[in-house]
């Protein structure tokens, strides 16, 4: 069968061996990423605190909230162990960049790597922007609907993600979110509570000595970052494994026939330079596919899949439009059917 036949898909292993020769890591290559970005996190953080304007102090927390996002990013590399070509270094490294995002780097290991590589689009297991059936959203209360409304309104992806992943899932979560109990959830949870102190006793001493509000300045640059670096990341991953072309299964042998690792993820395409400021991270279909390839690595075995899996391959050009629509369409999902639906139960496309 030719690689690029539109009607199967080959094994991930076959596919995977395409990709061998991009999965090679440069341990030097990170620590120079890792280090500019932790550069450019000290340098965004002490405009937004001594900028002249407050309209310029803004725009450098905006800043600083994309730079989070950057060093999140090289932090999820390290802790699928794709940074470098050392697994403690890795480890290190991960927990030292998800500082600023204030991400619990075992328990993102966890929730991520485990339950959403796993598990990708599967109901019940994975949990990341998991769309109700008709029957469960009429079965909530009236208050979590009004949720579910405003997390699928398109312009709240910040708020899914500090409430439904971040404070619910990252910092301590309860056993009913987190049956599973180590002692190395708590540490990093306490890690990551220590800089978030530490980063607002900070402002509230450079407040004093440049004889600004201490409740403006930790706004502006320790709120506004870390809710612009919500709203990134609840952005990229809706738009990642969202789409009117892309499944949800609650069948487990279904979802495995489908070949999920290439059916259920999305290449989002940019003209601008976007994808390239966050680490090439929207080559998602790639990341999938095999996880061990470094993300400076992504755009050419993203391409290279796109030549052989033409057609196979779910590749979105970005439009505020096409965003628009997509919330539109994809609020609740009837997954007997395979299709995505209105919040009446009303199809907003044909069944698959």
């Amino acid at each position: 069968m030719p690689a690029n036949d539109p009607t199967e898909i080959p094994s991930r292993r076959q596919i995977r061996s395409w990709l061998t020769p991009l999965s090679e890591r440069s341990t030097v290559h990170a620590l120079a990423l890792v280090a500019v970005d932790l550069a450019l996190f000290a340098a965004t953080l002490a405009a937004a605190v001594l900028a002249p304007r407050a309209w310029m102090q803004a725009l450098a927390a905006i800043a600083t909230g994309l730079v989070i996002g950057r060093l999140f990013i090289l932090g999820h590399d390290a802790c699928h162990q794709s940074l470098t070509s050392h697994r403690t270094l890795n480890r290190w490294l991960g927990r030292l960049v998800f500082l600023p995002s204030l991400t619990p780097y075992s328990l993102w290991e966890v929730g991520h790597n485990v339950v959403h590589h796993g598990y990708t689009n599967l109901r019940g297991f994975d949990f990341v922007w998991q769309p109700c059936s008709l029957q469960e959203f009429e079965a909530l209360s009236p208050a979590r609907r009004v949720l579910e409304r405003i997390y699928r309104s398109g312009w709240a992806p910040w708020l899914y993600y500090l409430v439904e992943i971040w404070w619910t899932r990252m910092l301590f979560p309860s056993r009913r979110a987190m049956p599973t109990r180590r002692a190395v959830f708590v540490q990093d949870g306490l890690l990551v509570s220590a800089f978030a102190a530490a980063w607002i006793a900070g402002l509230a001493v450079a407040a004093r000595a440049t004889g600004q509000s201490v409740l403006w300045l930790e706004a502006v640059a320790f709120a506004l970052p870390f809710v612009f670096w919500n709203g990134l990341i609840g952005f990229v991953v809706y738009v990642h494994h969202t789409h009117p072309g892309v499944e949800w299964h609650q069948d487990k042998a279904a979802w495995s026939a489908s070949q999920p690792f290439v059916s259920t993820t999305v290449h989002l395409t940019f003209r601008s330079a976007f994808g390239a400021v966050l680490h090439h991270i929207m080559e998602h279909t790639a990341h999938h596919v095999d996880m061990g390839i470094p993300l400076y690595r992504l755009k050419a075995a993203q391409a290279l899949l796109e030549k052989k899996l033409a057609g196979r391959i779910v590749v979105q050009p970005f439009s505020w439009r096409w965003y628009a629509d997509t919330a539109r369409r994809c609020k609740l999902y009837d997954f007997e059917r395979g299709r995505w639906l209105d919040f009446s139960g009303r199809p907003t496309q044909a069944a698959a």
